[in-house]
């Protein structure tokens, strides 16, 4: 369901761009909103997630210089038969992490030392588990292709209030639909953008479950960073780059009339997501993983 609803927003998004080029420029604008995100696309599938460890000054370490975290991702790799990831260190005191990487031979986990301070090692397991189910469903992909299309939209709407502003109107273009649709369409896409991020996360979230065996390891690890959020964020967070933490590092400091701009699930309902979970399927993902990872 969750993966129907993600390509069904995709979608979405794809129509809202194509649908303001036609506006503009007809059917040469639609082509040049096409390859101007294709563009943005290319850009960031080989290069974003360069960029994104860049600006969080992440260190990448060996197994000599971080053993347990290591220890707990080659035991998530063996039994998800992932590639092993990159493992990098971010020193900031407020606890989080997230995976980066345009597809599994090419990932990135990455952790702060806050997290790897605050939790137990069985907890970090759990949000390691939840990172590693976001490289395997190839998530950044789906986010940096949400993000960038969103972008182009939003890039047009200023293009379209500019118009407006400057009284552009001919038989195709009149200045109050253009300016009502440059407020309108950014907003119908952030929307669109946040709630594929929130049905993303719900997978993630599911996945680590499974992956584990123990779905009570990330809800644990949920519970306590959420309530350290509230004393801080990672140096350097932006709304931009939210999306990719296992906790966002907004959540909780600013208020919202309703969740449409949240880039995650409420802690409540990913808790009780997780809580479903503990049924006997998961009872015998757990037996497995104890036997033969553990």
């Amino acid at each position: 369901m969750e993966q129907f609803k993600t390509f069904l927003l995709l979608g979405s998004l794809s129509v809202v761009l194509v649908f303001i080029g036609g506006y503009l420029g007809g059917q040469t604008g639609m082509v040049i909103a096409l390859i101007m995100a294709g563009g943005m696309n290319f850009y960031a599938y080989y290069f974003s997630d360069t960029a994104i460890l860049n600006h969080y000054n992440a260190t990448e370490v060996d197994p000599h210089e971080a053993p347990m975290i290591y220890r707990v991702v080659e035991r998530l790799v063996r039994r998800s038969k992932l590639p092993m990831p990159k493992v990098y260190i971010i020193h900031d005191a407020i606890p989080n992490a997230f995976a980066t990487g345009r597809n599994p031979q090419h990932a990135a986990v990455a952790i702060t030392t806050g997290l790897l301070e605050l939790l137990t090692e069985e907890e970090i397991e759990g949000v390691m588990a939840h990172e590693l189910s976001h490289v395997a469903h190839r998530d950044i992909l789906v986010a940096t292709v949400a993000a960038t299309i969103a972008g182009a939209i939003a890039f047009i709407a200023n293009m379209l209030q500019f118009g407006a502003m400057f009284g552009r109107n001919n038989r195709n273009n009149n200045p109050l639909l253009m300016l009502a649709m440059a407020i309108v369409l950014p907003i119908a896409a952030t929307v669109i953008q946040m709630t594929i991020s929130r049905s993303r996360e719900f997978m993630a979230d599911e996945g680590a479950a499974r992956l584990t065996g123990h779905p009570e390891w990330l809800q644990n690890a949920l519970v306590k960073l959420t309530n350290y959020n509230h004393r801080g964020e990672v140096e350097g967070a932006t709304p931009e780059n939210a999306h990719m933490f296992i906790i966002s590092p907004f959540d909780g400091k600013n208020f919202s009339f309703s969740n449409l701009f949240r880039t995650h699930p409420t802690i409540q309902q990913r808790l009780e997501r997780l809580e479903a979970l503990k049924g006997q399927e998961i009872k015998h993902e757990r037996k497995l993983y104890n036997r033969h990872y553990r």
